[in-house]
């Protein structure tokens, strides 16, 4: 081969489309910093910071590639998203970040073939947002001594919206003080929400039937570009 002839051949590789897929072409997941180590990750993605609604998409790795297993419409905290490092609680706002997703929950039973450990809601059910208790960010069965009603979710009064729910481990495994507490993948109420994350209940339940802890999934929350792009996680 004439000198430079391979290269020249690669890039004719390149131009006819049988090289490398452009990064823009690839799936979200495959763009990503991190995305976990697991074989399943949901991608919760708005278009801006101040947006208030965006997509979920849930995604398994087969053979080695990220493939789509469904997706939804998705609603955000009323004040957009913030990044979790800084987020405040009472911003009403979603934080970004990749989280674990520590168990599930609801006030119906789980969804048949859930595989995912599923809490049932019960009058006596809280999580507390108390920053002066030993339970922040945490459930508790019946609401500890120390953790104020006022600043706590009592979880059955939230009907519909906690029909079924997973723990997004925002600000959970170390709770900081102040940071927020309560941050869920939970079921739409009448709009925005927050802080949370929300999508509409057929596919709440379609994505505890196809999550499997086996399996690692987490959930990458951020926007499309931006200081609190998703690709950054």
């Amino acid at each position: 081969m004439r000198p430079g002839g391979l290269a020249l051949a690669v890039s004719s590789l390149v131009a006819l489309g049988t090289g490398p897929p452009p990064p823009s072409s690839q799936p979200l997941p495959a763009r990503m910093a991190d995305t976990g180590g697991g074989t399943q990750l949901i991608t919760a993605v708005a278009p801006q910071a101040a947006s208030t609604t965006g997509t979920v998409t849930w995604w398994d790795r087969r053979d080695g590639r990220w493939v789509k297993a469904g997706s939804a419409r998705a609603r955000f905290g009323v004040n957009g998203l913030v990044q979790g490092a800084s987020r405040e609680q009472g911003t009403n706002t979603t934080p970004t970040g990749l989280f674990g997703l520590p168990y599930a929950f609801g006030i119906e039973a789980a969804p048949r073939g859930t595989a995912y450990r599923y809490r049932r809601v019960h009058r006596d059910s809280w999580w507390c947002q108390d920053n002066e208790s030993r339970s922040y960010n945490r459930w508790t069965e019946p609401r500890a001594a120390d953790c104020r009603s006022a600043e706590s979710e009592h979880l059955i009064t939230y009907g519909e919206r906690y029909a079924h729910a997973l723990v997004i481990g925002f600000n959970y495994r170390r709770p900081v003080r102040g940071r927020g507490a309560g941050i869920f993948l939970h079921v739409h109420g009448r709009g925005a929400t927050a802080g949370c994350v929300s999508v509409p209940k057929d596919a709440m339940r379609r994505i505890l039937t196809w999550a499997d802890p086996a399996r690692r999934p987490h959930i990458a929350v951020g926007t499309t570009s931006g200081a609190t792009a998703v690709t950054r996680y």
